[in-house]
């Protein structure tokens, strides 16, 4: 039976040496799978590091432009608050003009027509230094006539322009 018994521990130590051989080539096909894996995983941080770099220059950038932009913006704001401010002294004078304009063309149409001894005329040829230190607003006329419908021209004239300046600012302020 020693004999039986001592073939018999052979033989079980000769399986358990070749499931240990099996064991250890799967144990190192594993492990060359984990270093080639190990190589890819590394490529790829190196790739991730590659693009945080180019991204954060890329924020430097855009940081960078955002802040030329709002330099420029301002800028033009500030072109545009002083052209607007400008424009309204403009619409504001244009309308005192109109209202000057609106008062002769009424004092016009109100007033008598004049007759031809009240007309005053002046020298034809005068020197500079004569010459009136403010200008004399001429005669009214009689709303009758053609003077009269050419005061009202100019009156609509002078107010459908007056209406075009202040769109137009109105248009840029919006």
């Amino acid at each position: 039976m020693s004999l039986f018994v001592t073939v018999f521990a052979d033989l079980l130590v000769a399986v358990l040496l070749a499931a240990t051989i099996v064991t250890s080539l799967r144990l190192s096909k594993r492990i060359s799978q984990l270093k080639g894996d190990e190589a890819a995983l590394k490529a790829t941080i190196g790739d991730l590091m590659v693009a945080t770099n180019n991204a954060e220059r890329a924020i430097l950038g855009l940081r960078t432009a955002l802040d030329e932009c709002e330099r420029s913006l301002e800028q033009r704001i500030q072109a545009a608050e002083t052209c607007s401010a400008t424009l309204a002294g403009g619409v504001e004078a244009g309308e005192g003009v109109l209202a000057r304009i609106a008062s002769i063309v009424s004092g016009a149409r109100a007033a008598p027509a004049p007759r031809a001894t009240d007309i005053r005329r002046e020298p034809a040829s005068r020197s500079s230094s004569e010459a009136p230190a403010h200008p004399v607003p001429p005669e009214p006329r009689p709303a009758d006539g053609p003077n009269g419908e050419r005061l009202g021209a100019a009156a609509a004239a002078a107010l459908a322009m007056t209406e075009r300046a202040l769109a137009r600012v109105r248009a840029r302020a919006a």
